[in-house]
């Protein structure tokens, strides 16, 4: 989950060189999707099949929640600062994940794990406010935290798709869902198709290929062995990886608030694992008294016994 939620973290820098060379927000969305779509069939195609059934519909689902997560972010980035933004979705998705994990699931996931949420949440505001957050007039932080509320919606969905279908599988079905809406939205918003520079390109390739197949793919894996809170908490990596990115790539300055706001992010999302009952579930144990297990043998035993005698009669 860290690993992938930190590949992710390249998702900001593509998408601003791929806006500044003439993309706009819903094609960033669509030619990312479009490019992972291939990899993402053959991923899936030789892990053993496409994957049917519930998992299917839950990360198609997925995948929707998707679209409308990167829409309502990339609009919120328009109406306020990228810092306030990014604060919001990335902080609140994992709150609103573990309400709804326990009001709905049940699941306690203890002081701790709380402890854990509010730490993190701590750590991206402070991780905001070193990257220029402040007080817009409003619009923007509400489609903020409406992108927060479908994006966790994405993480719950993924993660009940992986019950029954693997990575690659939930990974290919989310890129569907997620480009068929990018698909009905681009023509009906009129964006253009072309007339993008070279870097521009270059960068949505990036969000196919590096972004969605590679981060999304550790993301999916990992997303098969935690519950919903802690993986929910796990992708605020994505918010710690960006600043590091953006020094090297973009020669932002790295101040030492955002080294401490990252510092709480790590420090929450080791807490909701340690406290929220994340492993998954041990494996089946077989619960039958003993003394019948060693009759059974002896009942096994005894018919092979007798097909012996058969076969050799």
């Amino acid at each position: 989950m860290l690993a992938g939620a930190s590949v992710v973290g390249f998702s900001a820098i593509f998408v601003k060189w791929a806006i500044a060379g003439g993309a706009s927000a819903l094609t960033v969305g669509l030619f990312r999707m479009l490019f992972a779509l291939p990899i993402a069939w053959g991923l899936a195609r030789r892990s053993g099949g496409l994957g049917m059934g519930i998992g299917r519909r839950w990360a198609l689902a997925a995948g929707a929640a998707f679209f409308l997560d990167l829409a309502l972010w990339h609009q919120a980035m328009r109406a306020t600062t990228a810092a306030n933004a990014t604060l919001l979705v990335g902080g609140l998705s994992p709150i609103w994940v573990a309400l709804f994990s326990a009001i709905v699931f049940g699941r306690r996931a203890g002081l701790v794990g709380w402890l854990g949420q509010a730490v993190g949440l701590a750590g991206a505001l402070v991780l905001a406010l070193a990257r220029g957050a402040r007080t817009g007039d409003g619009s923007g932080e509400l489609m903020a935290m409406a992108a927060s509320v479908c994006y966790a919606a994405v993480t719950l969905a993924f993660t009940r798709s992986r019950r029954t279908l693997n990575a690659p599988q939930a990974l290919f079905w989310m890129t569907v869902g997620a480009l068929v809406c990018f698909a009905l939205a681009v023509p009906l918003a009129g964006e253009p198709l072309g007339g993008y520079d070279a870097r521009a390109w270059a960068s949505l390739v990036g969000l196919g290929l590096v972004v969605q197949i590679v981060g999304w793919w550790l993301n999916s894996w990992g997303l098969g062995h935690v519950d919903a809170a802690t993986g929910a908490i796990g992708l605020q990596m994505q918010q710690v990886a960006t600043p590091l990115l953006a020094a090297w790539l973009l020669a932002e300055p790295l101040r030492p608030l955002g080294v401490v706001g990252g510092a709480l992010i790590l420090g929450g999302i080791v807490m909701v694992a340690g406290g929220s009952g994340s492993k998954a579930p041990p494996p089946a144990t077989d619960t039958t008294p003993p003394s019948e297990r060693v009759d059974a043998v002896v009942a096994a035993l005894a018919h092979e016994e007798e097909a012996d005698d058969h076969g050799e009669r």
